[in-house]
């Protein structure tokens, strides 16, 4: 949800209201009757998007305010005109994460370089343990190996696809399944039959 747009839903919350009452560390009402009490009363890892460059300031500044905080970050060689020089980037250009009560919210998003709480249907969506887990492993799978990871466009089954690359470019179809994390299973619609080849994720492009 856009921080403007949580801000004023904060500022506009009062103790006449009906509804679940709690108090920020800031001592400001918060108010939304429809959120799930465990946001209310039990920590939870959320994805903080963040200003162009700033992933590391803010995560900096979320653990100085004594929050949790988790920054993937991978190694990759910046060539200078002089020298070469191993630098570590964001995995995930423009997002930190951090752990926070809902009642906390308010202290989250007033920090520096940060612009929303990512989240959906009017509530910041909490990051499952498996999945923050996950990425824990994938990054430290990239320190072992000194593997650069590729970025690849989201795709769910049911998505229509085209492949944008090898000896199937050109053709679109649906995507039916993603096996791992290179290969996939496409229905190809083009050759008219109910066949399907493992193609590489990074050759396809979501259309329509």
């Amino acid at each position: 949800m856009p921080l403007g747009a949580w801000r004023r839903w904060l500022e506009n919350s009062s103790a006449q209201r009906t509804g679940r009452m709690i108090r920020s560390p800031l001592l400001v009402p918060i108010q939304q009757p429809d959120l799930p009490e465990a946001l209310y009363l039990e920590s939870h890892w959320y994805a903080c998007r963040t200003r162009a460059r700033a992933e590391k300031q803010v995560d900096r500044l979320l653990a100085r305010a004594g929050f949790e905080t988790y920054l993937p970050l991978v190694e990759r060689v910046r060539q200078w005109a002089d020298r070469k020089k191993r630098v570590k980037f964001p995995m995930f250009p423009g997002y930190t994460f951090a752990r926070f009560r809902f009642g906390q919210f308010l202290e989250v998003v007033q920090t520096a370089g940060l612009v929303e709480v990512v989240g959906g249907r009017g509530q910041p969506t909490p990051i499952r343990e498996e999945e923050l887990e996950a990425v824990r492993r994938f990054a430290q799978g990239i320190d072992a190996t000194g593997e650069i990871p590729e970025r690849v466009e989201w795709m769910e089954p049911g998505d229509p696809i085209q492949v944008m690359g090898g000896p199937f470019k050109g053709m679109k179809g649906s995507l039916v399944e993603v096996r791992g994390q290179t290969l996939v299973a496409v229905h190809l619609s083009a050759i008219r039959m109910a066949v399907s080849v493992k193609l590489r994720l990074a050759d396809l492009k979501r259309v329509g």
